[in-house]
């Protein structure tokens, strides 16, 4: 089932194959739609309204800038648009690196994870909604780091906590774990708790930001980007 308005969607690719290749794919997906492509950080500037756009899918490395801190001008302007990050490399330390009060609206994902429409089209429409969903190969790589509050999750709530932050669905975890959604809900409850993210805020994203941001932020990216 589609929503009857489409997500506005905005590209910029310097590769324009590529470039191509993601909007005639994601123009082919229902609820989507792509209303402004660029192949540089100039371009976006002069062409964009980010006030017309709901999510914004940005490349990182541009030869006139770079796409987090375009992604961060475009959301100063429109507080509410999305902002999705691709990249070819492994910059997961430099979305870790920024503020929590910009990192809260951006997304990340390895080039290689569009291969698959239907993963782009799905973090496109949990990210209008939100949501911050990290690339589940990325997001593997913290699992280890237990220092900080993330110290005081179990196991299992690390599991979990790591699956929301690649934008797995509640039913979705419990399939993969075979346990059941309610524990799923239960488990999230614990680690809100365990993690201090008080009730009226969105719980599951401040929770996946908290995840992101472990014990380490690497500084010298968010003096660079912010």
């Amino acid at each position: 089932m589609t929503s009857a308005v489409p997500i506005r969607v905005g590209i910029v690719e310097d590769h324009p194959i590529f470039l191509e290749l993601l909007s005639s794919s994601l123009n082919s997906v229902g609820g989507i739609s792509v209303v402004a492509t660029a192949c540089s950080v100039t371009e976006t500037k002069k062409w964009f309204k980010p006030a017309e756009l709901d999510v914004l899918v940005l490349d990182i490395e541009f030869p006139d800038g770079n796409g987090v801190g375009l992604g961060i001008q475009m959301r100063k302007a429109n507080p509410d648009l999305a902002i999705v990050l691709l990249s070819d490399l492994d910059m997961l330390d430099l979305i870790r690196g920024l503020p929590d009060e910009v990192r809260q609206g951006f997304s990340y994902l390895t080039k290689g994870a569009t291969k698959s429409v239907e993963t782009l089209a799905h973090v496109i429409r949990l990210a209008s909604q939100g949501e911050s969903v990290i690339d589940p190969a990325l997001a593997s790589r913290l699992r280890g780091h237990r220092s900080g509050a993330l110290a005081t999750l179990t196991t299992r709530q690390l599991q979990i906590l790591e699956a929301v932050a690649t934008g797995e669905s509640n039913q979705g975890i419990a399939d993969s774990l075979g346990i059941t959604a309610n524990a799923v809900g239960n488990h999230l409850i614990g680690i809100y708790e365990s993690l201090g993210i008080p009730e009226g805020k969105n719980r599951r994203v401040a929770a996946v930001l908290k995840f992101l941001e472990d014990a380490n932020p690497v500084d010298r990216y968010a003096r660079a980007f912010a």
